[in-house]
């Protein structure tokens, strides 16, 4: 049964996305793309053959659509009709980013003098409770070892309405001769459309050593809690006995909070 502060937190995100959508009326229909971990991409190396398995982590629409979740997720002048959120952080200070699931809490710790747009983001929208009852909508058990997160809608085609640039990366590291670095297990980063500049709200939680391009903006660290409960539900694998879909283990995120360490 709905509580009623349950059904009081739905309607509050409702009517912030209902407000997203009427900003974006005006402009043309996103168009859909694949979500955000699309088909792993087997990548040929030039030097000797070898092959990693890459994967687009997109989230589902246009760049400055309310369908493009950040990425997935120069705001404004990167076409969202609706601005980003006006910084109200503290860029010297980390952040700490609690997950309240029900497969286990996941703190997140983030550095906002690395992200302070990124940061900034989530603040405002957890502030929103704009995350309060979605889900975790994709998992991902080959080639690259990721639960995405963040979208309001659950299938990887939701987003705030605006974009937030991409950051901090060069910070794991330079690309090797296969275009792509180690997203270390614990990592959260950003999702994005695959361009430039189209971050939203959906993320990714790396429950294992991931190769991928540099592209995607790492702005935090699950505590070994949270990797742990991420970890328990890739363990149970995908519907349907896939390798790419919606988890096995549904994730409901039940509340989100950023607060200043």
């Amino acid at each position: 049964m709905v509580s009623s502060d349950q059904r009081r937190r739905q309607l509050a995100r409702e009517k912030y996305v209902r407000q997203q959508q009427r900003r974006q009326e005006a402009r043309q229909k996103a168009r859909r793309r694949n979500t955000v971990i699309a088909a792993s991409l087997a990548v040929v190396l030039a030097a000797g053959g070898a092959v990693y398995a890459s994967v687009s982590l997109t989230d589902g629409g246009k760049k400055g659509s309310d369908d493009a979740a950040g990425e997935t997720p120069t705001p404004t002048a990167s076409g969202s009709s609706t601005p980003e959120p006006a910084m109200a952080i503290d860029k010297n200070a980390t952040y700490t980013m609690s997950l309240k699931t029900n497969e286990g809490d996941i703190s997140l710790a983030m550095d906002a003098a690395k992200t302070p747009r990124t940061v900034n983001s989530f603040k405002h929208l957890a502030d929103k409770e704009y995350f309060d009852g979605t889900k975790c909508h994709r998992l991902t058990t080959q080639g690259i070892f990721v639960l995405q997160c963040g979208d309001p809608k659950g299938d990887g085609t939701g987003g705030p309405g605006y974009n937030i640039p991409d950051e901090n990366l060069t910070a794991l590291g330079k690309a090797g001769k296969d275009g792509s670095v180690t997203f270390p297990a614990g990592t959260v980063a950003m999702a994005n459309t695959g361009q430039p500049g189209t971050g939203g709200s959906q993320f990714f939680l790396v429950y294992k050593d991931t190769k991928l391009p540099p592209t995607y903006t790492p702005f935090g660290k699950m505590d070994a809690a949270g990797l742990k409960a991420v970890q328990d539900v890739a363990k149970a694998g995908v519907e349907g006995g896939a390798t790419d879909g919606a988890p096995k283990k549904v994730v409901t995120i039940e509340k989100a909070t950023v607060v200043k360490r």
